[in-house]
This record gives C-alpha cells, structure tokens and sequence, in this order.
C-alpha cells in the first residue's frame, strides 16, 4: 500500500517540487499552505508522515506539532531553517521523529522519509507481535514502570509519560535487554534503523531525554550509562 503523507509548506514552489518527487516515488500527497488548515488535515486523515515546516502562516510548525501530539502520533519530520538551532531542538522534544535543514538535496529526504516510515511502521505493528515480552502481554515492568507496547503506553506508579516514537523503541529495547548493556550502534540499530541519516549522537539524546521524563521526574536511576561502551537498565 502507498504511504499517505502530507507536505506543509507555505513557499509554493517547493511545495509543488516536493510533491512531484514523492508523487514519483509513489507516495499518495496532501499539501497544505497555512498552519491551521494542515492541523485540521492532520486531525482530520490518517497519514503516515508529515513533512512540516516550521515557519509558516496562521499557526507556526511548532504549535502544529504540539497540538498534533495530543491527538496523534503520526511522525513528522521538521523542514527548518539552517540557523534554527532551537526551533530544531524544540521540535525534537515536543515528538518530531527528524528535521531536515533547507536547502536539501531531495535524495536526503527521500532518505529520511523512509526511515521514518518504516520506524512508525515498526511500531504499528506491535499489535500483531507478542513474542519476547516480559508476560506475554507487550508489557515490561521495572520498579514502578510498566511499559504496554501493545497500547504504545508507559506509566510510572499510575502517572502517564510522554514519550515520543524513538524514546519508546529506546526504552523498550532496553527493557526487553535487562543487565545486558548494548552499544549505541546496537541502539541505533533498533531505534532507528538500518538507513538511517542524521546526528550519530543521537541516541545520547534520546537516553538525556527519556532520564529527565522519568529519572528524574521520578526520582529514580534507571538507565546506567556504561562509560566507553553503552547503556543498560539493572534488573531491581
């Protein structure tokens, strides 16, 4: 089945060349020009991805973005601005799976719009596959975490937490991994794939990430960082 994806951008000419290669490629495309329609589109359809521009009129990307997640979790890639350190580092936080700096090449985001197809798809399919799971349910426990991979929920002593695509495949892999410390390209592996293109730092990221969600939000010292080699939760 073709992915469905659609393309926010407000410079209508490159709105039409992204649209033409990836109607080349055989994605199945939407476009919007002005935040609060594509928010609108994005509530109302059920896309596989979302290129999303940043800057863009009556609502900006990133207010987009955070309105979007509370809804749903369909992945979105950012489209910024070279110089956009902070908008880029916004948007990761608030569950953007990638951003992509323009000027691009289109082969790079031909790229990366695969991978995170193919992440989001990793997860969807969590339903059908309930082998390796800590009860036989797609459930993890560690002190007061329980993470349902069949639900795509993680709660700690009952409090829900917010956690974006990668965060969850990180934690998961960890959780499935217990006393057993895996490298970051192993975690990257799994988090992001084989044909991933982007930050090689990122998976120090998302630990940094998911530590201040529930770490310290919690009180708690769960995952231990293995110097010169990786990551690793201990069994309690």
């Amino acid at each position: 089945m073709e992915a469905y994806i659609l393309v926010v951008e407000d410079e209508e000419k490159l709105a039409r060349f992204i649209e033409l290669e990836l109607n080349h490629e055989g994605y199945k495309i939407d476009k919007a020009h002005d935040g609060r329609i594509a928010l609108d589109m994005a509530l109302e359809n059920d896309y596989d991805l979302i290129l999303l521009d940043i800057m863009l009129p009556g609502l900006n990307g990133l207010e987009v973005l955070r309105r979007l997640g509370k809804e749903k979790d369909t992945p979105v890639i950012l489209l910024t601005a070279r110089d956009a350190v902070m908008d880029k580092v916004s948007g990761l936080d608030q569950g953007a799976v990638d951003y992509i700096t323009k000027p691009f090449a289109i082969e790079e985001l031909l790229a990366r719009i695969r991978v995170a197809i193919k992440l989001y798809s990793k997860i969807s399919r969590s339903d059908d596959n309930s082998n390796d799971k800590e009860d036989g349910e797609g459930i993890y426990r560690w002190n007061g975490l329980v993470l349902d991979t069949l639900k795509h929920l993680a709660t700690y002593d009952g409090e829900e937490i917010e956690l974006t695509n990668r965060e969850f495949i990180m934690l998961e892999s960890l959780l499935r991994n217990i006393d057993i410390v895996m490298n970051r390209d192993e975690l990257l592996l799994e988090v992001c794939g084989y044909d991933y293109i982007g930050e090689t730092n990122i998976i120090d990221v998302y630990v940094r990430h998911i530590r201040t969600k529930i770490d310290e939000h919690f009180g708690v010292k769960m995952i231990q960082t293995v110097r010169g080699v990786g990551y690793v939760i201990r069994g309690e």
